[in-house]
């Protein structure tokens, strides 16, 4: 089958077929009661002048299938570089080259926002993401140690 997919920026109207992508997501990782974020929130967030997040989207016959997520940062070792947050392809539409094509599409984006890397995570019990990773020779770090405060920590 050749799937017929277009993969775009995303824009504000995309946002509430976004966040269900995002929440089909948490329930994959166990996790649906994580998901606090708003489209209301998203909307405002992605269409500030500080836009605080960049967003990819796949769509198949006018539907967002396939999401990319990602940010920039900085490294003091390397300098710019930009960090993927999430790639989802809704359960249904993968094993067709959607998320391998938004993947894609990151570094080309990466690479224009003149980023020295490209970092993100994985579960280490998401065997299918680990593999897909490696067809791309990623380097696997359990090195570092993931730290966060919470919204209410802060």
């Amino acid at each position: 089958m050749n799937l017929k997919y277009t993969i775009r920026k995303g824009v504000l109207e995309d946002m509430p077929q976004v966040l269900d992508l995002i929440k089909e997501l948490a329930l994959f990782e166990k996790a649906p009661e994580e998901v606090t974020n708003t489209v209301e929130a998203m909307q405002i967030e992605y269409s500030s002048p500080d836009s605080v997040f960049h967003l990819l989207v796949a769509i198949v016959e006018e539907k967002i299938v396939g999401i990319a997520i990602y940010f920039r940062k900085y490294s003091t070792w390397k300098g710019t570089g930009v960090y993927l947050d999430d790639i989802v392809v809704t359960e249904k539409m993968r094993g067709q080259g959607i998320g391998k094509a938004l993947f894609e599409r990151f570094i080309v984006e990466s690479k224009k926002m003149n980023a020295k890397q490209v970092h993100w995570q994985v579960l280490d019990w998401n065997s299918p993401a680990i593999e897909f990773y490696k067809k791309y020779d990623a380097s696997m770090d359990n090195e570092w140690i993931n730290c966060k405060l919470s919204e209410e920590q802060l």
